[in-house]
């Protein structure tokens, strides 16, 4: 039997994703329709406002233009993220902060970790990539001249989640023939093979469909509630549940940075987002650990408010995954299929690349689904349990014990076999590529030497001949002078993105 009717349940970033890595991979099959159906009623999370540089892969694969996405997103460069204090002050008191950068840890790529293990207590890992300079003198990574989805430094974005739906909407409607239609679904019925036969909505309908993508959120309609796969739960590794989310309106002319801000608190951490015109920023944190009212307390304190003047959105995070993301002729993405705090920008990261894989695993004959849906099925499971790891690893390794979620996260912490067995062999040699032997790793080595020695995750030493070290010393100074020309070349990211949008305009006007 040939599949003809796809509906995706749901908009938002899954939904509109969905629809576009389908009908790219399905252009040519002119018999098939893709429809999205999307509630006038339920509204969406619409905080997942980080990316990382895979999302301009999938944005040109789409042929959408980066003019496009940052003149309707209110849309701001990301070099990377700057995790503040994830670790004890100092014996003076003072406070602390990393990155982790898009950047290679790799400079003309040669590893110097053994020379960064040799200074550790009087260098910054990250000082093996220009980016740090960079962010700190608040500098945009692209040039005036730097071609579309390019730049002399890596780099992702931040957008108004909200808006860069309807973009993707738009080019899905417009560019590749997907068909939008309004309605509430309240369930689904099942044929006699156990499969969604059909859809019941709010106005009484029944759609009939061949295929079923569920982005319905955290209700999970279709994958969770009517074909009841299980729900991994995660919240063993992961303490936190809760967020608070507001959204700060940015002061015309001020500074943007070029990074989200991770900033750890006494039970958790607090993200801060900045886009052209506003702040999205959210507190999270264990609701074991912390009350509602002493967290609104914290972010009112972040943002320079009093608590009494916010009215933040709460979002309860249940930490984990679905058994299969893929079960019979349903697929759920994004929130439908599992949901990890949105430390490194976790959400829109896996939600592409799930949509990705399914979208290029896919087959028109319902024959070949079988083979197809538990190979995908075991990479999302793969993938979901690494996340998990690279996420916790930003608490376990930590040196905080101020507290008694910090002290249970990093003295007693629940950790996967893989993560517990890496861990044990970083102590004696630093991470290396093949440490990671699967693709759909998505937090490889880079990333991980990172955060690691951002935290001054403790090494071996390895020795070095003098040859080594010279070279490696060289490689260092090469990488400072990059900086040093990259900070007299580049404008700084406010000046860059107002250029921008006055020349877009007058495009526009044209």
């Amino acid at each position: 039997m040939r599949v003809k009717r796809i509906a995706i349940i749901g908009g938002g970033t899954a939904g509109w994703l969905a629809a576009n890595h389908l009908a790219v991979e399905l252009r040519a099959e002119q018999d098939v329709t893709i429809t999205v159906i999307e509630s006038p009623e339920i509204g969406i999370i619409g905080v997942g406002e980080g990316t990382v540089p895979h999302i301009r892969k999938s944005l040109m694969k789409f042929g959408i233009s980066e003019a496009d996405l940052l003149a309707s997103c209110d849309t701001t460069f990301k070099v990377g993220i700057k995790f503040v204090d994830w670790m004890a002050p100092n014996a003076l008191g003072h406070s602390n902060y990393y990155y982790h950068p898009f950047a290679s840890p790799y400079p003309a790529g040669i590893d110097t970790t053994s020379l960064y293990l040799q200074q550790a207590q009087a260098m910054e890992f990250a000082a093996v990539t220009e980016v740090p300079g960079l962010a700190d003198a608040m500098k945009s990574p692209k040039e005036i001249a730097s071609a579309p989805f390019e730049g002399p430094v890596n780099y992702a974005y931040h957008f108004n989640a909200v808006k860069f739906g309807q973009l993707l909407a738009k080019n899905a409607k417009e560019r590749l023939r997907v068909q939008h239609q309004q309605a509430t679904v309240l369930e689904a019925c099942l044929n006699e093979q156990g499969e969604v036969d059909y859809l019941l909505t709010q106005e009484g309908e029944k759609l009939y469909f061949d295929f079923y993508v569920d982005c319905s959120g955290f209700h999970s309609l279709l994958l969770g509630k009517r074909l009841q796969v299980p729900f991994v739960d995660k919240s063993d590794q992961i303490l936190t549940d809760s967020a608070l989310a507001v959204q700060i309106p940015t002061e015309a002319g001020a500074e943007i940075p070029p990074y989200t801000l991770a900033k750890a608190h006494q039970a958790g951490w607090l993200w801060d987002i900045p886009l052209t015109n506003r702040r999205g920023v959210g507190f999270v944190y264990a609701s074991a650990h912390m009350t509602e009212a002493q967290a609104l307390q914290g972010l009112a304190a972040h943002v320079g408010v009093p608590a009494d003047s916010l009215s933040p959105r709460k979002i309860p995070m249940k930490i984990g995954y679905r058994e299969k993301f893929w079960c019979k002729n349903v697929v759920a993405l994004g929130l439908a299929q599992g949901f990890v705090e949105p430390l490194e920008a976790t959400s829109i990261f896996v939600t592409d690349l799930a949509a990705e894989l399914f979208a290029r695993n896919f087959s028109l004959e319902k024959e070949g689904m079988s083979a197809a849906s538990a190979y995908c099925n075991k990479v999302v499971a793969y993938t979901w349990e690494r996340v998990m790891d690279f996420v916790q690893l930003h608490y376990c390794i930590s040196d905080r014990r101020d507290s008694e979620f910090w002290r249970l996260s990093t003295l007693q912490p629940k950790l996967s076999e893989v993560l517990a067995e890496r861990l044990a062999m970083w102590k004696f040699n630093a991470p290396k590529k093949s440490d990671f032997f699967s693709r759909f790793d998505l937090f490889d080595v880079e990333n991980f030497l990172f955060v690691l020695y951002g935290m001054k995750y403790k090494t071996l030493e390895k020795g070095m001949t003098g040859a080594e070290l010279q070279v490696f010393k060289q490689e260092l100074q090469n990488v400072k002078n990059l900086e040093k020309s990259l900070s007299q070349k580049l404008m700084g990211h406010r000046e860059w993105l107002d250029g921008f949008k006055s020349a877009y305009q007058s495009m526009q006007r044209a």
